[in-house]
């Protein structure tokens, strides 16, 4: 059975080259039948918190990349990698070593002196010499000193590095805790894991890894390293790109299915299809597909894709998630039309949940139309036609049909042009200059509310 993990470090939030890489894992086994795994890698104790593991279950759950197994904390397993070191030792295949930082600065600046590439010259690999009794000691493992680690990356092709290339690495410090590159391996092989998917900036590790993991006589998994995200200028992904964290994009409001839409056309493909549900991809995703390139990520692509699913989106499900962004703009939704229908009227032109709340603000608070409006709407000579047409939304039936019909007959009886009406109309009622059609806006406002709303404009006429 495939079995894939992702396995984030909570030294930050879930960003969104994380965020692909947890699809791309979650993907791969769900198209398999195979199992998910979470894997928190908290072993780096200074820059580890709880508000960072906390945001990345959060990130997880609202995206909807469901684990089968987990979180599993590396913390919880000290013992277990303990226990394995110990054996590698037992194996003659690590062995402790007693250098003081000092000494190894000392060693990497001879070392950068005479030309060379700074690394571990493996002075207690083999040493006899009586360990210093105020040390406690690291364990390094004993790399093989001759031939290549060769592996078949699953997107980048066959890969082959020279052991001579690597040094004998930590794999345990002296307080107790794995490096990152013991950890995963043994936690990759007690959790079965067959496919390791992951970002390329790991490529460089899984020559050590796959040491570890022939010294412990396991089967190696599937490696597939994929490449990194780039922002639109071609420079390494960040915060100035629009990186933020994916609970970010969730408080501006943005859809998961929308995020996870985007997210997995960024470095993969399937044909020409732009849109595309998690089932569709589900069906369709390989590792054959994901591009051996960089990816470069377009904030406005994202806010088109987001735009399609707003669009599409449940109107209800959508008043539920416009409600926090209206109450922190002062206004309160159950007094006023029901938001369902707003929302219908006035999706068609907006990105983001954060953006449609906003465009509804008028319909719950009263907007005052700005000077420079007023100066260019307010006219005597629609005075008198939008005076009478107030009187006659006091007594029309109230229906989009019959407002429309009323705002028809003044303009008719005054020979003017519709837009002539209907701007001043759309500035006294909504404050705005441009909204959806005005007889649906007044229609959901209401009559005594756009009534009082003509009548305190009205004074402000010439």
């Amino acid at each position: 059975m495939v079995r894939t993990r992702f396995a984030p470090s909570p030294t930050g939030y879930l960003h969104i080259g994380g965020a692909r890489t947890a699809l791309f894992c979650w993907a791969y086994a769900r198209r398999l039948g195979g199992k998910f795994i979470l894997r928190i890698e908290d072993t780096d104790l200074e820059r580890s918190t709880e508000a960072s593991r906390q945001a990345i279950l959060e990130s997880m759950q609202w995206l909807g990349m469901d684990w089968d197994e987990g979180p599993i904390y590396q913390m919880d397993r000290l013992a277990r990698y303990r226990e394995v070191a110990d054996t590698l030792i037992r194996e003659g295949k690590a062995y402790y070593c007693y250098s003081s930082r000092e000494e190894l600065d000392a060693m990497r600046e001879a070392q950068r002196a005479r030309g060379d590439k700074p690394r571990y010259d493996g002075r207690w690999r083999d040493s006899t010499a009586t360990p210093p009794a105020d040390v406690k000691p690291v364990i390094r493992f004993k790399t093989p000193s001759d031939g290549d680690v060769v592996f078949d990356d699953l997107v980048k092709g066959r890969i082959t590095v020279a052991n001579a290339e690597l040094d004998d690495l930590v794999i345990m410090r002296a307080d107790g805790v794995p490096t990152y590159n013991f950890g995963v391996v043994v936690d990759d092989i007690d959790m079965d894991i067959t496919h390791v998917i992951r970002g390329d900036d790991h490529v460089n590790n899984t020559p050590r890894q796959i040491n570890i993991f022939n010294a412990l006589g396991a089967k190696l998994p599937a490696f597939a390293h994929v490449p990194m995200i780039l922002g639109a200028d071609g420079e390494r992904l960040s915060k100035r790109h629009g990186a933020v964290s994916v609970t970010q994009y969730r408080d501006d409001g943005y859809l998961p299915e929308a995020v996870l839409n985007y997210l997995a056309r960024l470095g993969w493909s399937h044909g020409d299809e732009e849109v595309f549900s998690m089932q569709q991809m589900v069906e369709w995703f390989d590792l054959e597909h994901i591009s051996k390139s960089p990816a470069r990520f377009n904030p406005e692509k994202l806010a088109w894709l987001n735009q399609q699913y707003l669009k599409t989106a449940d109107d209800s499900r959508l008043a539920e998630l416009a409600r926090p962004f209206l109450a922190a703009d002062g206004c309160d939704p159950a007094q006023g039309p029901d938001l369902a229908p707003v929302l219908a009227l006035l999706k068609e032109r907006v990105s983001t949940v954060e953006e449609l709340a906003d465009a509804a603000v008028y319909f719950y608070r009263r907007l005052e139309p700005n000077e420079a409006l007023r100066g260019q709407h307010y006219t005597a000579e629609v005075r008198i036609p939008l005076t009478e047409l107030r009187d006659k939304l006091r007594t029309v039936p109230w229906t989009r049909e019959d407002i429309n019909a009323a705002l028809k007959s003044v303009v008719a009886q005054h020979k003017l042009k519709l837009p002539k009406i209907a701007m001043p109309l759309r500035v006294m009622v909504t404050g705005e200059p441009q909204t959806p059609s005005i007889d649906a806006v007044l229609a959901l406002i209401g009559r005594d509310e756009v009534v009082h709303r003509m009548d305190t404009q009205l004074a402000l006429f010439p």
